[in-house]
């Protein structure tokens, strides 16, 4: 009995040590891999620097750019008629009532200043 629990901790600990090293050949590839990453992200940025230092010319970029807002009025969701209605209407509205507001508001200003300095009417 004895033997065969010495046999089985003995293929525990060579199962134990092909692990460890398995995983110390993946760390080894992990690390290189990494390294390569390394490598190629810095030639990436000199890349990226080069291009940026060569930007587009004047008309590239302004054509660039409206395309761009061509696109996204695409993307706009648009009023119906009504609804466009609607909110003129509310605008309007509301234009009148802070007109009022703010013309309340200076008259009262002018009162208290006119009464302030005596000039009363």
């Amino acid at each position: 009995m004895a033997n065969k629990e010495r046999n089985k901790r003995s293929a525990r600990k060579a199962r134990a040590q092909e692990r460890a090293e398995r995983e110390a050949i993946q760390a080894d590839a992990a690390s290189d891999s990494q390294t390569k990453v390394a490598a190629k992200a810095e030639v990436t940025k000199a890349e990226s620097k080069a291009k940026a230092n060569k930007r587009p010319g004047f008309i590239r970029r302004s054509l660039g750019w409206f395309g761009d807002v061509r696109t996204e009025m695409h993307r706009v969701t648009w009023p119906t008629k009504p609804e466009l209605k609607n909110y003129t209407v509310g605008v309007f509205a509301m234009l009148i009532v802070f007109g009022i507001a703010i013309w309340a508001v200076d008259l009262g200003i002018v009162a208290l200043l006119s009464a302030y300095a005596g000039l009363g009417a």
